[in-house]
C-alpha cells in the first residue's frame, strides 16, 4: 500500500536558515533511501540533505535560492509502507536474477540531438554505479553519462559522431540492480541529474556596471563546481561554462574563476559587448536549405573569433621571387624525388625563426612577458570534408626536405581519414596557412593563437622582373604575415619578411 510522505528538512546544526543551492531530483524521479536530494549552502559549509524514504517524487516545494530552516517541507513522494519495503526488499534479495537491463539517454536539458564524441567502455567491461559510459557534446558544453546500474556490459548501441536524444538506447547491461533501471525509456532520469536553470541574482556583486556587462549573467551549460564555486559565479554573473577547469574532470576551481574574472578586468573589455547581427528569416526571399555546420566548423569558429577579437591583427604583405628554388625543385622531381614549395617555405621560415625568437613566442597568461619557445615546430593549415585542421610538424629543423614531404603527405592522408589525436594538434610555435594549391594573389590569415603570427601563402605566378638590362620572367610566390601587433611592430615584422624573402630567394640554409 502506497502513501505520500513529506520530506522535511532534518536538524543540520546550528543554523537559524540555509540557502539552496541546487535541487537533485524532478517530479517523477525514483529516489531510495539515503539518496541525496538538494544540497544547501551556510556561510559556512555546503551539505548534500538526503531522502529517509524510498519512492516516487510527486511534488517539490523548495526552489533555488529559498532559505528554508528546521521542519520546512522540501519535497513529497509515493512511498511503499515501510514494512512491506523491507518484505519487498528481503524477498527480492532471495529471488533476484541477474537480468538485461538497458541504459538509455537521460533528460540533459534542453537538447533536442547531442553528439557522441567519446565512449568510455567496451563490452565486457564490469560497471559500478555512476561510472561514466560516454560523452556527449552539445553547441554549449560536453557532459559524461553515468549509468544509474552495476553489471557486465552486453553490447554498446551507439557509435562515435552518433547524434542520439532522449530515451535513446546506449548499452545493455546484465545487472542485479534492476530496481534503479529506469522502467521506460521515457521515464529515464539519472540519479543526480543536471541542476535547474539557475536565476540571476537579484544584488549581484557591484565589481562595476560595465564589468558586469562584460560577463554573461546566465549559465549557458553544465560545468563540474563545487557548491561554493557556483554560488560565487552566481553572486560575480559569470557563466561557468566560459571556463576552463583545471580540476580533475576539468572541475573549475577557486583559482580558475579568479584567474577569468581577472583576465576580463585586465583586457579592458568591459564594454556593453558586441552588437548582435539581426536575426533574419530568409525562406521569405525564396527557397532555403539549412545545413548543420560540423564540430570542426564550430570549434574553429569559436576559436578563431576569440583570436580575431583578442589579438591586434597586422598584416604585412611581400613578394618573393623564387626561380632558385623551383629551378632546383624540377631537378630533383628528375631524380625521381618530388617536393612541394611549402617544405621549402618551412625550412625557410624555420632559418628566419631562428634570428627573430619573438615570432617564436606566446604571451603568458597576465599578457606581460613572453614565452620564448626553442623549440621548432609547425602548424600547417589543411582543408579537410569536415573543415579545416592545424596538425603540427615537430622539430622542423633536424628535418630534411625530402622527410618533411613525406611527413606532410602522411599527416595530410590522416587528416582528411579523421585519424589525427588531439595530441597531433599542439605545440606549434608559428602556422602556416598556404592556398597555393587552390588559387588567389593575396588573402589575410587570422593569428592561431596562443601563437602570435601566422605565414600565408598564396598561389605562385610569371610576372616581368627589371634585371637591370631587360625584363625577364620570374616565378613569383605571395606572401602575407599576420601578427600580433602587441608583441611585435612594423620595423620587426618588415625586417622579418625581408629575410624570409632574402632565404627562399637565395636558398640560404635550405639544401
Amino acid at each position: 500500500m502506497t502513501s505520500i510522505k513529506n520530506i522535511a528538512l532534518p536538524d543540520i546544526g546550528d543554523f537559524d536558515e540555509v540557502e539552496v543551492i541546487e535541487i537533485l531530483v524532478g517530479i517523477g524521479y525514483k529516489i531510495n533511501t539515503d539518496d541525496s536530494i538538494i544540497t544547501l549552502e551556510s556561510d559556512k559549509a555546503s551539505m548534500e540533505i538526503p531522502s529517509p524514504f524510498t519512492g516516487i517524487v510527486t511534488k517539490i516545494d523548495v526552489s533555488i535560492g529559498d532559505k528554508i530552516k528546521q521542519g520546512d517541507v522540501i519535497l513529497s513522494v509515493e512511498s511503499e509502507d515501510d514494512d512491506l519495503q523491507n518484505t519487498n526488499q528481503s524477498a527480492e534479495t532471495k529471488h533476484s536474477k541477474p537480468q538485461i537491463v538497458p541504459v538509455v539517454v537521460p533528460d540533459i536539458g534542453d537538447f533536442d540531438e547531442v553528439e557522441v564524441i567519446e565512449i568510455l567502455v567496451s563490452a565486457g567491461d564490469e560497471l559500478s554505479v555512476e561510472d561514466s559510459i560516454i560523452t556527449l557534446e552539445s553547441d554549449k558544453a560536453s557532459m559524461e553519462i553515468p549509468t544509474p546500474v552495476a553489471g557486465k556490459v552486453i553490447d554498446i548501441n551507439v557509435a562515435l559522431g552518433d547524434k542520439i536524444a532522449l530515451g535513446g538506447l546506449i548499452l545493455n547491461v546484465e545487472s542485479m540492480d534492476v530496481e534503479k533501471a529506469p522502467k521506460t525509456p521515457t521515464e529515464t532520469k539519472i540519479e543526480n541529474p543536471t541542476p535547474a536553470p539557475i536565476p540571476t541574482p537579484s544584488t549581484p556583486v557591484p565589481v562595476t556596471t560595465n564589468t558586469i556587462q562584460a560577463i554573461s549573467t546566465l549559465p549557458k551549460g553544465n560545468s563540474h563546481a563545487s557548491p561554493s564555486i557556483r554560488k560565487l559565479a552566481r553572486e560575480l554573473g559569470i557563466d561557468l561554462s566560459s571556463i576552463t577547469g583545471t580540476g580533475q574532470k576539468g572541475r573549475v576551481l577557486d583559482t580558475d574563476l579568479k584567474n577569468y574574472v581577472k583576465q576580463i578586468i585586465t583586457s579592458g573589455n568591459l564594454g556593453g559587448g558586441i552588437p548582435k547581427t539581426p536575426v533574419i528569416d530568409f525562406s521569405k526571399f525564396g527557397d532555403t536549405e539549412t545545413l548543420a555546420l560540423s564540430r570542426i566548423n564550430k570549434l574553429s569558429g569559436k576559436h578563431l573569433t576569440a583570436c580575431w577579437l583578442n589579438i591586434p591583427h597586422v598584416t604585412q604583405f611581400d613578394e618573393v621571387n623564387i626561380n632558385q628554388m623551383e629551378a632546383y625543385r624540377q631537378e630533383q622531381k628528375a631524380n625521381g624525388v618530388k617536393l612541394t614549395p611549402l617544405v621549402f617555405i618551412m625550412k625557410a621560415l624555420v632559418q628566419t625563426l631562428k634570428n627573430h625568437p619573438r615570432f617564436n613566442a606566446s604571451l603568458d597568461e597576465s599578457g606581460e612577458n613572453l614565452i620564448i619557445k626553442k623549440y621548432f615546430n609547425l602548424g600547417i593549415a589543411m582543408d579537410t570534408p569536415k573543415g579545416l585542421i592545424v596538425p603540427v610538424i615537430r622539430d622542423v629543423e633536424q628535418k630534411s626536405l625530402p622527410d618533411l614531404a613525406k611527413e606532410l603527405f602522411e599527416t595530410s592522408k590522416n587528416a582528411r581519414e579523421g585519424k589525427l589525436k588531439p595530441a597531433d594538434m599542439q605545440g606549434a610555435g608559428l602556422t602556416i596557412s598556404s592556398l597555393g594549391g587552390i588559387g588567389g594573389t593575396q588573402f589575410t590569415p587570422i593569428v592561431n593563437a596562443p601563437e602570435v603570427a601566422i605565414l600565408g601563402v598564396s598561389r605562385s605566378y610569371f610576372k616581368p622582373a627589371w634585371n637591370g638590362e631587360n625584363f625577364t620572367p620570374a616565378l613569383t610566390l605571395p606572401l602575407a604575415l599576420s601578427y600580433d601587433h602587441r608583441v611585435i611592430d612594423g620595423a620587426q615584422g618588415a625586417r622579418f619578411m625581408a629575410e624570409l624573402n632574402d632565404t627562399l630567394q637565395n636558398m640560404k640554409g635550405i639544401v
